[in-house]
C-alpha cells in the first residue's frame, strides 16, 4: 500500500491514529521524507480533554449543509487582499497561547495589575491607569507552575488548566518580576464545565473602549483557550471543537455571539464571533499536508473557525509549547509554506451572520487611520 493510499485513507476516515497505526509498512526514510510524527511523539502519554461542556458551542459540529452568508464573496475577496498572502497560516511558535497543567501543589500567586505607562495611555487612547482582571481572578491566588513561560511576544499570553478541578485562568501581557512574582494586564477565571461564552453584563465595557479593561485577554471577549488547536488532540488524532483564527479584515464595531466585543476597524469587514469554514466537500488529498494537518483541516471542514481576534495575517492558533520539553510542532504542523497555508483561501465561506451587535473597541482604527497599525 502506497503512502499515497495512506494518505487518502487518512483524509477519508479523518483518524491520525489510523495513518501512524500503519507506519510499519514503510522505511524510515519513506516516513522522515513525509515529515509525519516521531515514534516519540506518537507514543507519548496522550490525555486531551476537549474545554467545556459537551452542549457548548465550542464543541458543536456545523449542520450538515449550513446557510452560507450574502456577503460571503464579500468576505473572502477581503481576505484574499491579506498582505501576507491569500490562506490561513497557523501561529505556533509566536503570537499565541501556551496551556499548563495546574492542580493544589501548584504554586499560587496573588497576579499584580498591570500599570499604563504614559506611552501605553497614548496609544490606546485612555485615562485609565491600569488593564482590568476579573473578579474571580483576584478573589483567589492563581496557580502558575514554575515552567511557566508567556508568549515571547509583546501579547505574553498564558493560560493555566486544573482538569481536576475543571478550572480555567487565562492571561495577557503576563511577566514575571524580579522578586518572583507575576503581573498581567488581563486575568480571568471560569469552569471548564461551562459554555465557553462569556456574558457581557458582568463586564459593563462602555462603546469605544477595551474589552481589556474589564479582564477578557482576546478583543472579541471569549476565554482565551477557546478554540486552540491543542498538541494532545493533534497527537491523538481527532480535533472535536471549533478553531479560533483573527484576520485583518475585521468588522469596525460588529460583533455576532460567541463574541461579546470586538476591536476590528474595517468598515463592512468580517464580524468578530463570525464562523468561517473550510468547504466540507474539498479534498483534501489534493493538498501537500502532513498527517497533523489533516486532522486540523477536517476540524475546519467539520467545526469551522470562529473568529476571535485582528492579527496581521489570517491565521489560527496553535498551543505555544514553550516550558514542555519533548514536545514540538516540527514535522507535526507547519505555520506556513506548506500544510495548511497551501489551501487557497477561495475554499473558506463565512457562514449566515444573524443578530450583530454595534458598538466595540475604537482604539485600533484610530491606530489604523493613522498609519500606525
Amino acid at each position: 500500500m502506497s503512502y499515497l493510499t495512506l494518505k487518502r485513507i487518512a483524509v477519508e476516515t479523518g483518524k491520525y491514529a489510523l495513518l501512524l497505526s500503519l507506519s510499519g509498512l514503510f522505511s524510515c526514510k519513506q516516513w522522515s521524507n513525509s515529515n509525519v510524527v516521531t515514534e516519540a511523539q506518537s507514543t507519548s502519554s496522550v490525555k486531551q480533554t476537549r474545554f467545556f461542556s459537551e452542549s457548548s458551542f465550542w464543541n458543536q459540529p456545523l449542520p450538515f449543509n449550513p446557510e452560507i452568508d450574502d456577503q460571503s464573496s464579500h468576505f473572502v475577496e477581503l481576505m484574499k487582499k491579506e498582505p501576507t498572502g491569500p490562506f490561513f497560516k497557523i501561529n505556533l511558535k509566536n503570537w499565541t497561547i501556551p496551556v499548563y497543567d495546574v492542580n493544589d501543589s501548584t504554586p499560587r500567586y496573588k497576579v499584580k495589575l498591570h500599570y499604563l505607562s504614559k506611552e501605553e495611555q497614548v496609544k490606546w487612547n485612555t485615562t485609565r491607569e491600569t488593564y482590568g482582571h476579573g473578579k474571580e481572578f483576584d478573589a483567589h491566588p492563581v496557580p502558575i507552575p514554575r515552567e511557566a513561560q508567556a508568549d515571547p511576544q509583546e501579547d505574553a499570553h498564558c493560560a493555566m488548566v486544573d482538569w481536576e478541578r475543571r478550572i480555567a485562568w487565562d492571561m495577557w501581557g503576563l511577566r514575571k518580576n524580579s522578586d518572583g512574582s507575576w503581573t498581567s494586564k488581563t486575568g480571568m477565571e471560569y469552569s471548564l464545565n461551562g459554555s465557553g461564552v462569556f456574558d457581557p453584563g458582568d463586564f459593563g465595557m462602555l462603546d469605544g473602549e477595551s474589552v481589556h479593561y474589564y479582564g477578557p485577554s482576546r478583543a472579541a471577549g471569549v476565554p482565551a483557550i477557546a478554540g486552540l488547536i491543542m498538541y494532545d488532540e493533534v497527537i491523538k488524532g481527532e480535533i472535536n471543537h471549533k478553531l479560533a483564527c483573527a484576520t485583518r479584515v475585521n468588522a469596525y464595531k460588529e460583533f455576532v455571539f460567541p463574541a461579546i466585543w470586538t476591536d476590528g476597524f474595517i468598515e463592512g469587514g468580517i464580524p468578530e464571533g463570525s464562523v468561517i469554514q473550510l468547504d466540507p466537500n474539498l479534498d483534501l488529498s489534493k493538498f501537500d499536508l502532513y498527517p497533523g494537518e489533516l486532522v486540523i483541516a477536517r476540524a475546519m471542514q467539520k467545526y469551522g473557525l470562529v473568529v476571535v481576534d485582528i492579527a496581521g495575517a489570517n491565521t489560527l492558533y496553535g498551543e505555544g509549547l514553550w516550558g514542555h520539553p519533548g514536545k514540538t510542532w516540527d514535522g507535526l504542523v507547519r505555520e506556513i509554506d506548506g500544510g495548511i497555508s497551501s489551501i487557497p483561501i477561495v475554499h473558506y465561506r463565512v457562514l449566515k451572520i444573524i443578530n450583530r451587535t454595534h458598538k466595540g473597541d475604537s482604539y485600533t482604527k484610530l491606530l489604523n487611520d493613522a498609519g500606525k497599525w
